[in-house]
């Protein structure tokens, strides 16, 4: 079983004088919403040995250990002139010290706001560094005279692309990656790759998709060969329909006809997790997002950004009892700039107290703000149910802003054809699905069967659903089908507004399946599937299932169907 196999460096030369270590998780490494789909990950470092050596990107404290030893067995570290970050994590500090200590003359490339995280997580004010903000150049010899591109975004202010035009590799850090591990090094059949590039983009990538587009720009006159990532296969095979993906998905994000202002600060990266989980559930509601941090953004775009949202958030961690300088100035702004139509929002993080919360709520409501979601306050780092939480407050909040635009728009009867289409009846069921603490269900009667051998069926999952999470390839789910004559009652519970994070089942009587999914213990049917692949599809995903287990509840019964009047809606 892969949850049960080691962690370990995998080594493999990728050009002339360098090489790739993946340091390889095979579960899921951290509790945040783009490592999800639980595949594993990689942690990708590279080593170029020239005139001058240099590492990029070393891995954070979870691999230190067996880091060093493969990087040691195959080179000497006490040479090492130079460590390369494309951004600086805290927990890379373990790993940055133990190099320190073994290769003490090491200089350290980055960005200038990497620099000072920099020099904050290793503890050490006079540390050597050389800043690069764009003009500078690194030639290690041998050709390798490396260039570097700062592509800056919200989340990672310091986000630095490094390019080595003897190679034509680009090492692009978060850009361009995807949380799945495996044997491959390169992307060979890139397509099994689409699904876990595009839930990567959109956890990480969608909520800053004006600092991805100009990110893309600065490399559009850079011929590369490779896209050495920072997590997952590296990009050679897949790199051109990758990159065209990257511009459209963006751009979808950009034109979008409502979004959210998110403002944010993060302390310890716990409130910054919750941000992206929130950001995860607005913007798969086809709602965009402006993420903002406001440490590191001037205030006339903090402004510029509410101004032009349908609607903001706010989260902060607390220090001593208050909201940060940056979250209480981005405050006063929002204050002053929105107006009492747009929705709000508000979360944080703590230790000890959640003062900042109460602070910021409080003000919006004496100002007379709506709330989309309830004020969201989590302990310390947040967990899979906390994450769950987030995403599906923020889609209610999407959800709620598209459903003001809808009433303000002149309601147009259905066409002909949105009539003809609703006529086509399919059976009525209801998806249920559980992956450890986190479970969901969802009314469908878009379901059909799509091969014998296997047998197989689809389902089309609305891409705001709570349980779209739960339906990604390799994912369980149950599907339980009604019967006609006691449908309505379970047609209406499940057809009902859930909070963010509600139990779903605990007005329902239901069993675990053998996959771990509840089965509905008044279906007519139940069926065990498990997910294969899906295929967008509008603004839905159609999901393709394999049935692996069922069984017929009521031998009498007649399968429940839904009689629609319109194509585009329910």
């Amino acid at each position: 079983m892969l949850k049960n196999k080691p962690r370990d460096v995998q080594v493999f030369p990728v050009a002339t004088d360098t090489r790739v270590l993946r340091s390889r998780s095979w579960t899921r490494l951290r509790f945040e919403i783009e490592y999800a789909l639980a595949k594993g990950t990689t942690a990708n470092s590279y080593l170029i040995e020239a005139d001058k050596t240099a590492i990029i990107d070393p891995p954070g404290e979870t691999f230190t250990e067996i880091y060093l030893q493969a990087l040691q067995q195959r080179f000497d570290v006490t040479k090492l002139d130079y460590v390369i970050l494309g951004h600086v994590n805290p927990n890379r500090a373990a790993t940055l010290k133990a190099l320190l200590e073994i290769a003490p003359q090491i200089t350290f490339v980055c960005s200038n706001p990497g620099a000072i995280n920099l020099r904050g997580a290793l503890e050490n004010p006079d540390l050597p560094i050389i800043v690069m903000r764009g003009e500078e150049t690194l030639d290690l010899g041998k050709g390798h005279h490396l260039e570097f591109i700062p592509t800056p975004n919200p989340r990672y202010a310091d986000h630095l692309c490094t390019y080595d035009p003897q190679t034509e590799i680009l090492y692009s850090d978060k850009l361009f990656g995807a949380h799945v591990c495996g044997d491959q090094v390169f992307d060979e059949g890139w397509e099994v790759y689409n699904e876990d590039r595009r839930y990567y983009f959109d956890c990480l990538m969608a909520p800053h998709a004006r600092q991805v587009e100009t990110a893309l720009e600065k490399l559009t006159d850079l011929p590369v060969r490779l896209y050495a990532t920072g997590h997952g296969p590296l990009v050679r095979y897949g790199l051109i329909e990758l990159t065209k993906n990257y511009r459209q998905w963006s751009q979808q994000q950009t034109t979008a006809d409502l979004t959210v202002a998110l403002i944010y600060a993060s302390a310890y990266g716990n409130t910054a997790t919750l941000a992206q989980a929130i950001a995860r559930g607005i913007t798969k509601a086809g709602v965009a997002v402006e993420s903002i941090n406001c440490e590191f953004t001037e205030p006339e775009e903090i402004r510029a950004a509410v101004e032009k949202s349908a609607g903001f958030v706010i989260g902060s961690p607390t220090l001593g009892g208050h909201a940060p300088t940056p979250v209480q100035t981005a405050l006063g702004i929002v204050l002053s700039t929105a107006t009492n139509n747009q929705l709000a929002g508000v979360f944080g993080s703590f230790g000890w107290s959640g003062e900042a919360v109460d602070l910021i709520e409080g003000k919006l409501k004496d100002a007379g703000f709506r709330f989309g979601f309830d004020p969201i306050r989590v302990k310390f780092k947040p967990n899979d149910a906390t994450l769950q939480l987030c995403e599906e407050a923020g889609t209610d909040f999407a959800q709620a802003l598209k459903k003001a635009k809808k009433v303000r728009s002149q309601s147009v009867p259905a066409t002909s054809v949105e009539q003809a289409v609703g006529r086509i009846v399919g059976s009525l069921c209801v998806v249920t699905a559980k992956r450890d603490d986190v479970s969901s269900a969802m009314l469908a009667s878009w379901v059909s069967q799509a091969s014998f051998n296997p047998p197989g069926l689809t389902i089309a999952v609305a891409k705001d659903r709570a349980v779209e999470t739960l339906t990604h390839s390799g994912n369980k789910f149950v599907l339980n089908v009604l019967k006609e004559g006691n449908h309505l009652g379970l047609m209406k519970h499940f057809l009902k507004p859930f909070g963010p994070g509600q139990d779903r089942f605990a007005d329902v009587a239901s069993q675990e399946a053998e996959n771990g999914s509840p089965i509905l213990t008044d279906a007519l049917a139940y069926l065990e599937c498990s997910v294969q692949n899906r295929m967008e599809s509008g603004d839905h995903w159609l999901v393709y299932a394999t049935v692996e287990n069922g069984k017929v509840l009521n031998q009498d019964g007649v399968t429940a169907v839904h009689q629609r009047k319109s194509g585009t809606h329910y």
